[in-house]
């Protein structure tokens, strides 16, 4: 697929003029290397997370998360003016975007607080399944499908769970996560620059949505710097990083592309436990990675999505 390819989708395109350089930084590398950035951050920021749920709470660390993202998006993308130069379809877009970004990450921490993130990760990823399932309309990319399932099969621990509640968020987020691809990729179609500024108006509603959940829970980051510097960095690493280099990928990738290549996600969930936890994956598990590697590299992109 040509690099400069923009993908064509049903839904409303951002009237916002880009940002300097982005569109230009986006070319610069290949989408699949933002991709890889964002799967990195996508495992580091819950990691992080998980340790501040003692001191401010699920909802608590959802909304430290959300809010640092509004604060650093709001100056860079001025949400504001997104949302003045933004047609009604666009506006709607752009709420429906960050109130999925609100809900998806507080049901994904909920979900966290309950069961193993391995099979919070499962369920995240029968979703997306469906997503590039979709667009993938030839043998080669079904095959190669099958073989990244295959092998995230091997990589995570899908057991079941007596937990119903926790199932409820696990598969709530699943859905939202589905959506957050969806909603996405058409903010995405307006161009590296243009996507980010609807991500920074996106992440405004987020925080108005999630302002009156976790409020209560968050207080005590703001009596104790090193707490409120630990749920900062959280949110860069979880709401900042990951979202802007997703809008860099999904710029130029279609959304079954997208979707089939968040197999790698379990990879570098892998990949971190041994760099960062020091725990060695087995057998099983780097024939897992070896499977999602050649699933993800032998299929092909489609030219429109």
């Amino acid at each position: 697929m040509d690099n400069q390819t923009q993908v064509p989708a049903a839904g409303p395109v951002l009237a916002v003029p880009a940002g300097p350089g982005l569109g230009g930084l986006a070319t610069k590398l290949p989408p699949h290397v933002w991709f890889g950035v964002s799967a990195i951050f996508h495992y580091l920021g819950p990691a992080f997370a998980v340790l501040l749920f003692p001191h401010v709470g699920v909802l608590g660390m959802a909304w430290l998360r959300i809010a640092t993202a509004a604060l650093i998006f709001a100056p860079l993308t001025r949400p504001w003016q997104t949302f003045a130069r933004a047609d009604r379809s666009t506006r709607l877009l752009l709420i429906a975007l960050g109130a999925c970004l609100a809900v998806m990450n507080c049901s994904f921490y909920l979900a966290l607080d309950r069961l193993p993130i391995s099979l919070v990760a499962a369920i995240e990823f029968v979703g997306t399944i469906g997503v590039a399932v979709i667009g993938l309309r030839s043998p080669r990319n079904l095959a190669a499908l099958a073989v990244a399932v295959s092998g995230t099969l091997l990589l995570i621990d899908v057991k079941w769970s007596s937990d119903p509640i926790g199932l409820l968020w696990a598969f709530l987020n699943g859905a939202l996560f589905v959506g957050y691809i969806v909603l996405g990729h058409r903010v995405a179609r307006a161009g590296a620059g243009d996507g980010i500024a609807g991500l920074g108006a996106a992440m405004a509603v987020a925080f108005i949505v999630v302002l009156p959940i976790g409020f209560t829970d968050a207080l005590p980051a703001f009596f104790s710097p090193p707490l409120l510097i630990a749920a900062i960095g959280v949110g860069i690493c979880s709401s900042v990083i990951p979202y802007v280099c997703d809008q860099l990928a999904m710029s130029r990738l279609p959304r079954s592309s997208f979707a089939l290549m968040l197999s790698l996600l379990p990879v570098t969930a892998t990949l971190i436990g041994v760099i960062v936890l020091r725990q060695i994956p087995s057998l099983s598990d780097c024939l897992g990675i070896a499977l999602v590697v050649a699933g993800v590299a032998f299929h092909k992109p489609a030219s429109t999505d």
